[in-house]
């Protein structure tokens, strides 16, 4: 039996979420549309609500309900609907999933089952970006949204960090084009600032007929579950600087020696003005062995312990991380810090990567302070990740 097709939808709106299922619907004779919600208990697993419709639905719409692991139920569903013949599925998510961890643990082979990609052929992550709420989601960084990762959901973020992780999750981002084909400046600036956050995405504007090109409805290159495991390291390919496009810009720093965490806190201000996102990673003299994460969105900045560098002699985890982070840590290897490097991506309106580039270099240690060694490093204050051991 030939493989189905799975594409999975999300949106910032339900609107704009609608939208793109209808589009997508429209572009197979017989689809079968899964939409999902959850919803959390005070306790326990959640409750998680599926509505079945389509033409090639097997009772036409059907409303199911079952207490449990999200991932658990979503994969017998599909499953299910593979047995009785569906040959394309779209599978509308929530707004509150995290669309890239959720995905590699949906996708994720088990003993039983094996994995979605031996049954299903993925047509990729359409996301649908409203503008208005967009705009809005992007400058919030005071409430804390919990999403769903799995059977679990993760600790609080704020609705900017989960506007862009939207963003970056996407294969293809369709922006609505205004009604009545006039642009306040949001249009305009959503589609350029998602070209900088996601520049893999295709950008698709969708008119009001509701069109997508039939592209959005065949499968991607083979490899799917790796390219979202690859996103998803807190070791990861950065995003490349940009020149300024539609006023937007993008500026990647890289360096090979540590931080100095005082230093990198002054700098800050400096740094982090008119960002709207950043992301890469950090290593820090105060903790030698612990790639740090740079995760900002809006104005809130998150630095966290993520993983270890790799080791030469830690065979373990050079089999646990995946093909992406073995390559780069082999192409970046140094004889003396191995794959110790500082990488960040920035993007905003009008950013200067020459003041930028200026000031994270003036945190990084000082050939005296390299000769200290790591003795020397970890007696810094640091009062970024404090005293706390997060290993």
């Amino acid at each position: 039996m030939p493989k189905a097709l799975l594409s999975v939808v999300l949106g910032d709106t339900p609107a704009v979420r609608g939208a793109v299922v209808d589009g997508l619907l429209r572009l197979s004779p017989r689809p079968v549309l899964l939409a999902v919600t959850i919803e959390a208990r005070d306790a326990g697993y959640p409750v998680v609500q599926r509505f079945l419709s389509g033409a090639g639905a097997p009772a036409g719409e059907t409303s199911l309900s079952a207490t449990g692991d999200p991932v658990v139920i979503l994969r017998q569903d599909l499953f299910h609907l593979r047995r009785l013949g569906a040959a394309h599925i779209v599978l509308a998510l929530p707004e509150d999933i995290d669309a890239l961890p959720f995905l590699i643990e949906l996708w994720r082979a088990r003993v039983a089952s094996g994995s979605l990609g031996d049954h299903f052929a993925a047509a990729g992550v359409t996301v649908g970006v409203d503008p208005a709420s967009f705009t809005v989601d992007i400058g919030c960084v005071h409430r804390g949204v919990r999403l769903w990762s799995g059977g679990d959901r993760g600790e609080p973020l704020t609705p900017a960090e989960v506007a862009v992780r939207r963003v970056e999750a996407a294969d293809a981002l369709v922006v609505p084009a205004p009604a009545d084909g006039t642009d306040d400046g949001r249009v305009s600036e959503t589609v350029a600032l998602a070209a900088h956050l996601n520049a893999h995405a295709r950008l698709v504007a969708l008119g009001p007929g509701g069109e997508l090109p039939d592209e959005l409805a065949r499968p991607l290159p083979s490899g799917t579950e790796e390219r979202w495991r690859a996103r998803w390291e807190p070791v990861a390919v950065p995003r490349a600087g940009r020149d300024a496009d539609g006023g937007m810009t993008s500026v990647l720093w890289r360096a090979r020696r540590p931080l100095h965490p005082e230093r990198l806190a002054d700098a800050l201000p400096e740094v982090m003005w008119r960002v709207v996102r950043g992301s890469g990673h950090l290593w820090l003299c105060s903790r030698p062995d612990a790639v740090v994460t740079w995760r900002s969105a809006g104005g809130h900045l998150e630095l966290k312990e993520a993983d270890r560098w790799l080791e030469p002699a830690d065979t373990d985890a050079w089999e646990a991380a995946s093909p992406q982070r073995r390559t780069l840590a082999s192409w970046f290897w140094d004889d003396y810090v191995g794959e110790r490097r500082n990488e960040i991506t920035l993007t905003g309106p009008g950013l200067d990567p020459e003041a930028i580039h200026r000031a994270l270099n003036a945190a990084l240690l000082t050939d005296a302070e390299l000769s200290l060694g790591r003795e020397g490093w970890t007696a810094v204050p640091d009062p970024l990740l404090g005293d706390v051991d997060l290993r």
